[in-house]
């Protein structure tokens, strides 16, 4: 989900506690805003922290003038065959910009029936990822290198790089094939149970009361991704693998990250109340007005649009299921 999102819902999760509740209204503490933190905090780590201590193999830079898929691919495909034979291999794909709102797209493609990796240079797109027309290339711009191994995509199985940073891959041997792992650095450590229960014990160094704030919004925001698809090293560090995720929402969509920060909202309000001096909200017509009936509407306006609207192709979920993310916290 978007940082706004992720904070809110730490923000939700702090006002459960009365006694967090009374010092930010008596003492006027910033312990609510303490839950935000430990919230957007996972995201942090990774995105200011976690992704510049990579260690980078091969690194594809394109030409933006003139781009080589055969070469791009058949890099690919030496970093697999080596993954293979030795150690996990890292490979950064980088973008080609061309102009301060003007990108050269491309997509690796790991062909598991076939055994190749395809690289096929797209169309020029703006920083919204909006195509132009006709600026596809002229002739056939792909590259094609077979690969020894078995392929196993962990995420999927085409990857679109066009702006921004781009993302990096790890090829890693598993068994009799090659898993390819989908931004490394993202969603390990940074998002696990242990991290939250250290974030507990540290925020317990002040209080009992802050540490169970500041680890449960890391909590809540580890559980939220879980409902995506990427999934979490929900275990580290007993595993390095991710746990998949049950793939019912992606980050980057608009009604789930609505309904998320709606829910927060309410739950804040109304703890609020019932933890002042004078509540005045009854629960049952509170939450019946709040809940039932907006969300009714909305979610019967989104799947009238959603009819109307072309679905997302998987390769533009991959992308977006990081680029959202990161949009909140650059």
């Amino acid at each position: 989900m978007k940082g706004i999102a992720h904070f809110i819902s730490g923000v939700a999760v702090a006002t459960f506690f009365p006694q967090a509740v009374q010092a930010a209204a008596q003492d006027l503490s910033f312990i609510l805003v303490l839950g935000g933190i430990g919230g957007i905090l996972p995201d942090t780590l990774d995105f200011k922290l976690a992704r510049y201590f990579e260690h980078v193999d091969y690194s594809i830079d394109p030409d933006p003038a003139a781009p080589n898929p055969q070469a791009m691919a058949e890099t690919l495909a030496r970093a697999m065959d080596q993954a293979f034979e030795g150690g996990p291999v890292t490979v950064q794909l980088h973008t080609m910009k061309l102009g301060a709102d003007l990108w050269r797209q491309y997509r690796v493609l790991f062909d598991t029936e076939a055994g190749e990796v395809i690289v096929r240079i797209g169309p020029l797109v703006t920083t919204a990822q909006v195509p132009y027309p006709g600026s596809e290339p002229v002739e056939p711009a792909e590259g094609r290198a077979p690969v020894s191994a078995p392929m196993r995509p962990t995420y999927d199985a085409e990857v679109v790089v066009d702006i921004f940073s781009g993302p990096s891959l790890t090829f890693q041997r598993r068994g009799d094939a090659v898993d390819i792992i989908f931004l490394p650095w993202h969603r390990r450590w940074s998002h696990s149970l242990t991290l939250a229960l250290a974030l507990g014990l540290l925020g317990a160094l002040f209080s009992p009361l802050h540490g169970l704030v500041l680890g449960l919004g890391a909590l809540v925001h580890i559980l939220e991704d879980q409902l995506g698809y990427m999934g979490s090293n929900l275990f580290f560090p007993l595993t390095r693998r991710r746990v998949p995720g049950l793939k019912l929402l992606h980050s980057g969509d608009a009604l789930p990250n609505f309904l998320t920060v709606w829910l927060s909202l309410v739950l804040i309000v109304f703890n609020l109340d019932r933890f002042s001096d004078a509540p005045l909200l009854q629960p049952l017509p509170y939450f019946l007005i709040t809940l039932l009936v907006p969300w009714t509407l909305i979610l019967g306006a989104s799947w009238m649009l959603g009819r109307k609207r072309a679905p997302r192709t998987p390769e533009a979920i991959a992308v977006s299921e990081v680029l959202e993310e990161a949009a909140e916290i650059e």
